[in-house]
């Protein structure tokens, strides 16, 4: 991966790099579970990190990972370091819109907060659609041309 960030930054393309869980090699990984919890596994993902540094990489999102990698990876780094289910000690935060606004029902990993239940919201919405049209309420006549 760090030839390849190499090439991309030395031609001029902007590279975040991913460590820790990445979601297309999860199920190499075991499936999504906290990484870097073993001595080897936290050994790897810091050097990990940093060859994506010394690539070129401008940041480095580190996901689910325990929070004293996180931290000890963003004091190593001069780089950004963005945290995902990885404690409060990077750079930046970043969850993924559907988990933020509860889209995914029952399923939350631990690190979510949610800030609105948004799943719930959408079937009552859909729901009251799908009862208008179906006694004539909608479309009506502000709804027509």
């Amino acid at each position: 991966v760090a030839e390849i960030v190499f090439g991309l930054s030395r031609a001029g393309v902007p590279v975040l790099g991913h460590v820790g869980l990445t979601p297309q090699t999860a199920s190499q990984l075991g499936g999504y579970r906290l990484q870097g919890r073993h001595p080897e596994e936290a050994e790897r993902i810091l050097k990990g990190a940093m060859a994506l540094e010394e690539a070129g990489a401008y940041g480095v999102v580190l996901e689910m990972v325990p929070k004293g990698l996180a931290k000890e990876i963003t004091e190593r780094l001069s780089i950004h370091t963005v945290g995902i289910g990885a404690g409060s000690h990077t750079d930046a935060q970043i969850l993924v819109f559907h988990d933020v606004v509860g889209l995914y029902g029952e399923f939350k990993p631990r690190f979510v907060k949610r800030y609105l239940e948004g799943e719930r919201l959408f079937l009552e919405a859909l729901s009251q659609y799908v009862r208008e049209v179906r006694e004539g309420v909608f479309p009506g006549e502000e709804h027509s041309f």
